[in-house]
C-alpha cells in the first residue's frame, strides 16, 4: 500500500493498494454493504464479513496482515472488521484514538492505516496489549506486511523508490496513469515473488483487485477500483454517495 500526503495540496491525501488474497475466498466490490454502518462503503469479505478496504464520509482505512498471520484462528475476533469502524468516524484523529485503545489480542496480528485529508495514522497491532499508534509524516508512505518504510520487506526496497520517481496522480484531471502502470508490475528479483507488487496467482494465493482513491481539502473523495489484479481488467471510477 501508498500513501501519499501532501498537506496544503487541493488533495493531500493519495492511496493506492493492491489486495492479495486466496484467489478461491469470495469477496464483493466495494458498496455500502453494512446496514448499521450506511456512511460506509467496502469491498465485502463475504466469509467474515468485514472488508480490507473502508471509506467513510471523509475516512479510510486498509487493513493488512503482519507476517505469519495469514487467515482466521481460533478464538480470534475478524480483522475485518476494524476498517469499517475507523471508516465510521468523524477524523482520522478521532478513529486512530479509538482504535490504539482496544486490545490487540482480540486480533491475529495486524497493520492497520486510518486517514482522512488531515492526518494518517498507522496502527500495529502484535496480538498482545494495546495496538501501537504512528502518525504517518508528510511524503511517500509504503506499508506491506511489514512496517512503514521498512526496508526489511523486499517489496519496499524494490517499489518505493519507484514510487518516489513516479508522476504523482491527479485526481483532478483523472490521470492516475503513473501509478496504475506500477501496480501492474508483477517482475521480482533476487528475492523472489515477495519483491512482486503484483502476485500471479500461486499455489491459490495471488492479488485479487487493486485500488486508487483520493481525498480532498473540500471533502471531495476518488476511489478508482479494478475487480481483478491490475492489468487483467480496467480500473473504474466507483459512483461515491453524496456527504
Amino acid at each position: 500500500m501508498i500513501i501519499l500526503r501532501r498537506p496544503g495540496h487541493a488533495w493531500p491525501l493519495l492511496l493506492a493498494a493492491n489486495r492479495d488474497e486466496k484467489v478461491d475466498r469470495p469477496w464483493l466490490p466495494p458498496a455500502a454493504h453494512w446496514a448499521d454502518q450506511p456512511g460506509v462503503i467496502g469491498g465485502l469479505d463475504t466469509l467474515a464479513g468485514g472488508t480490507w478496504l473502508a471509506l467513510g464520509r471523509g475516512v479510510l482505512a486498509a487493513i493488512l496482515n503482519r507476517p505469519g498471520s495469514l487467515g482466521p484462528a481460533a478464538g480470534k475476533a475478524s480483522r475485518g472488521a476494524l476498517p469499517i469502524r475507523a471508516a465510521a468516524a468523524r477524523s482520522a484523529s478521532e478513529a486512530a484514538l479509538a482504535l490504539a485503545a482496544l486490545d490487540a489480542e482480540a486480533w491475529r496480528p495486524f497493520n492497520l492505516v486510518i486517514a482522512d485529508a488531515r492526518a494518517a495514522f498507522f496502527l500495529r497491532g502484535t496480538g498482545a496489549g494495546r495496538p501501537d499508534l504512528i502518525e504517518i509524516g508528510t511524503g511517500l508512505t509504503m506499508v506491506t506486511a511489514h512496517d512503514p518504510n521498512d526496508m526489511a520487506s523486499p517489496r519496499i526496497r524494490r517499489h518505493l523508490p519507484r514510487f518516489s520517481a513516479a508522476t504523482p496522480p491527479d485526481p483532478a484531471r483523472g490521470d492516475w496513469a503513473a501509478w496504475e502502470t506500477l501496480l501492474v508490475d508483477a517482475e521480482h528479483g533476487e528475492a523472489g515473488i515477495a519483491e512482486a507488487l503484483r502476485i500471479p496467482p500461486l499455489q491459490g494465493f495471488g492479488t485479487v483487485s487493486a485500488s486508487l482513491m483520493a481525498l480532498g481539502t473540500a471533502g471531495e473523495r476518488c476511489w478508482r477500483f479494478c475487480p481483478a489484479a491490475p492489468g487483467t481488467a480496467p480500473f473504474r471510477d466507483l459512483a461515491l454517495p453524496g456527504i
